[in-house]
Parts: C-alpha cells; structure tokens; sequence
C-alpha cells in the first residue's frame, strides 16, 4: 500500500486516479481548493493547493506520492514555481512525484516536431499557454537535481473528458514519441490512463523520466 497525496483531485484526471487508487487499497488523500460536489468514498479531503508551502510540508509527514493532475498553470499560478519547494520537500521526505502531464511535448515521430509546434494552427490558442507550460514543467524536472525523484506521463492526442472512451483494461508504454495506432488514431480513456499512473506507482518503472501510454 502506498501513501498517495492527489493535488487537483476532484479534476478529470485526478478524481479517476484517486477512485482506482482507493480501488488497489491505497491511502489516499485528496487535495483540491474547494469542497468536492462528489466526495470520492474511501479517500480522504483537504482543501488547498500545490502551491501552498507549510500544506505540503504538512501532506508530506504521511505520504509516499505526491501526484499532481491540476493545470500547468491557473489564475495567474503556474506549475514551475512551485516545483522548487517540491522538489525540497519531497527530497526531504523521501517522497517520489508524479506529474499528469500533456501530449503537447511529444514528438510527431523520431527526430520530428513537438505536437504543440506540428500543430500550432489546430490547437486552440487559449489551450497553448497550458501546453507551453506543461512542456517547461518537463525541461524543469529534467534538470532537476538526482536525488529527486519524478515520473512525468504524457497522454494521448485524444484525451480528456470530452473524449471520455471506454475502459479497455490495456494500453501501450512509449517515450518520448506520441504512440498511434495502425489507422493512425492516438488515444487513451481516462479509466485506462488512470490504471497507467497506478500500475507506475506500484512497479516503479520509471525512475526521473518522461512516459507516454495510448493504445
């Protein structure tokens, strides 16, 4: 069992991460900045934010993971400025972090583009700021010093809660390339995204690294 302090909880990726936690028998505590309209049974709540300082030093006396699933940036926060003091406590404390991260950042194909530079005109302009953060998100952990411990997992093209899919109990490991499928599809269901994060935490497979899953 593993101690797991989900940061953004009750949000699309997080709330389905925290339900297939409780599920495996983990502890887990979810961390969102209002009260959830769907309190997830078996996990426990706290209000506040990432990017409180003494919250997480108060979150880490109990925990195993830190799991961020909240924006790479919000009302004018963004997600790189709080990963000093991140990395501080987890170091600390022993505690290894995870980051559900975007796909904007993988490669088209080997030695291509980034998705967020081959398809700049497609995307939505109010989703590059997000996006473009995410990826420095990366570079950041990528720096970091080795005694931090971190995963980073990039989705699908096509993920999220406007493309829900179905729970298909598989899914494909790649890097730092955007996996396709024989017709050319990228995708990933949330429920099958979620089994990903957990089966990471559990097997521990990817130590300060980067992974993408579709199917």
């Amino acid at each position: 069992m593993a101690r797991i302090v989900v940061f953004g909880g009750s949000g699309y990726a997080g709330q389905l991460i925290a339900i297939e936690a409780v599920r495996r028998g983990h502890e887990v505590t979810c961390v969102t900045r209002s009260e959830p309209k769907f309190p997830i049974t078996g996990s426990t709540h706290v209000s506040g934010s990432i990017y409180d300082a003494e919250l997480l030093l108060q979150l880490a006396i109990d925990a195993d993971v830190f799991l961020s699933a909240v924006p790479s940036q919000s009302g004018g926060q963004r997600l790189p400025e709080a990963l000093p003091h991140l990395m501080e406590v987890c170091i600390d404390n022993g505690i290894r972090f995870g980051v559900v991260g975007g796909a904007g950042s993988l490669l088209v194909e080997h030695g291509g583009l980034e998705l967020r530079v081959a398809y700049a005109d497609a995307l939505p302009a109010e989703s590059m700021p997000e996006i473009n953060t995410h990826a420095e998100v990366l570079q950041d952990l990528r720096d970091s010093p080795d005694a931090f411990d971190w995963f980073f997992l990039s989705p699908a093209l096509a993920f999220g809660a406007h493309v829900p899919g179905e729970h298909l109990h598989t899914y494909r490991i790649g890097g730092d390339v955007m996996l396709k499928d024989a017709e050319g599809n990228s995708a990933i269901s949330g429920t099958d995204f979620a089994d990903a994060v957990l089966d990471e935490i559990e097997l521990h497979t990817h130590h300060r690294a980067r992974f993408s899953v579709a199917y």
